[in-house]
């Protein structure tokens, strides 16, 4: 039989996932004006399927408005229809942007860091994610062979994100059992995390179209290494120009960007729960994991939750544009604009509170005693969900960035994902992650 090719209008969601309706691609332009119909309850949909608590109940019509833009066609198989997908904003039937709408709360809090301080953001996502059938690959991290076994899957990944208008900068063989990375070139505004949602979905697509099974599920094996995002930023001023790095600057921040990491670092434990919402993130976010477990800020250390990075005195570009700061304390599980949202949100809060740039660590706090974390200014992040949950909703401030409402919907919906684990052991959770992610 004929087949029609489709394209479907999607929305990354509370739980990470990406939603949407397929409609005719003939009748994309119509789309554009009028959209596709969403139902508010949606929103409480976890990524196990389950429907938490919800204000909304069975009431409530929405559109979810295709964004042109980002619009995405990739081959796949020899002789198939094309994959196409766009993303989009939901919007009351009026026009207004719904209060749980993610890509809208990024678009809210990008706005906020350029009234606040006349910049804009540019950034990038790296995604670690594991092959699944890859499970005695021992001796092959980070080495060619280990690249040159999965050099096909690799290369059409690195295709596919070229064709989807996503930039593509590297893809390598990792440390961990059939681990790669894959990584972005940077992009402004909320095309950040229009290009990290892109690139995941890029992943899934080839894994299906070579016949494998891949996850970016936070941990596989709580004895195993775990699968990070890290979101590299800088600023550019109006004109431009790279305002991250002031070589006069403590640790050769500019100012604008010092009180941005400060409140990133302030308000860490406050966004965790949304940076890394699954049960499993935080078997991750523990010491010498390479991820982060307290909110520090390091030179050059992957162990902090926010690392400044290297510049190259050889590279063709200067050092202010290479000039970068990257968030450690995320996953793959959390939806990058909402992620991004919370990050901006906290860094353009240290702004307005004019906040001290923070020293540099360059050392184990894992070492330290309690009392002697606390008078450096230093929090251990929270070690469960629940406990992060709790930070993020007992803290007004961080819960004030959000939209009315939000912060209650968003606990709820991560109390029906903890819920629906209740009384399983933690191997079992590992591999419901795994098999969502």
């Amino acid at each position: 039989m004929k087949r029609e090719e489709m394209m479907v209008a999607c929305c990354g969601d509370l739980s990470g996932k990406v939603r949407g309706k397929a409609f005719p691609l003939a009748d994309m332009e119509k789309r554009l004006k009028r959209g596709v119909g969403w139902t508010p309850t949606n929103v409480q949909i976890t990524c196990f399927d389950t429907i938490a608590e919800s204000p909304f109940g069975s009431l409530g019509d929405l559109v979810l408005i295709p964004d042109a833009a980002t619009r995405v066609s990739v081959g796949s198989e020899e002789g198939a229809p094309l994959e196409n997908f766009v993303l989009g904003n939901i919007r009351y039937t009026d026009g207004r942007p719904w209060e749980f709408c993610t890509r809208s709360i990024l678009e809210t809090a990008l706005e906020r860091l350029k009234r606040v301080a006349g910049v804009r953001l540019l950034g990038a996502f790296e995604h670690e994610f594991q092959l699944k059938h890859l499970t005695d690959d021992i001796g092959k991290a980070f080495t060619l062979g280990g690249f040159q076994e999965e050099r096909y899957f690799c290369e059409m990944v690195v295709a596919a994100m070229r064709e989807a208008g996503v930039t593509p900068d590297t893809i390598l063989k990792e440390f961990g059992g059939g681990q790669f990375e894959v990584t972005m070139g940077p992009q402004e505004g909320v095309t950040i995390a229009d290009h990290a949602l892109v690139t995941r979905e890029i992943v899934g697509i080839v894994a299906r179209t070579v016949g494998y099974e891949h996850t970016f599920t936070p941990i596989r094996d709580p004895a195993g290494v775990g699968n990070g995002v890290h979101v590299h930023l800088s600023m550019l001023d109006a004109a431009g120009r790279p305002a991250t790095h002031d070589p006069a600057g403590r640790h050769e921040l500019s100012g604008v960007a010092g009180q941005f990491v400060a409140g990133i670092l302030k308000y860490l434990d406050a966004i965790i729960a949304i940076t890394a919402p699954s049960v499993v993130s935080y078997l991750r976010l523990t010491p010498h994991r390479w991820s982060a477990a307290f909110n520090n800020l390091g030179f050059r250390d992957r162990e902090a939750a926010v690392r400044i990075c290297p510049v190259s005195d050889m590279s063709d570009v200067a050092k202010a544009a290479q000039f970068n700061f990257e968030f450690r304390a995320a996953d793959a599980a959390a939806n990058p604009h909402l992620a991004l949202a919370a990050i901006v949100h906290a860094g353009v809060q240290g702004i307005e509170e004019g906040l001290a740039v923070p020293e540099a660590t360059q050392e184990d706090l894992s070492r330290l005693a309690a009392n002697a974390l606390a008078a450096r200014g230093y929090v251990r992040l929270p070690q469960t969900l629940d406990a992060a949950l709790q930070r993020f909703a007992a803290n007004p401030i961080a819960a004030g960035w959000f939209p009315d409402g939000f912060a209650d919907v968003y606990v709820k919906h991560k109390q029906g994902e903890i819920g629906y684990l209740a009384g399983r052991t933690q191997a079992e959770i590992c591999a419901a992650y795994e098999a969502v992610y």
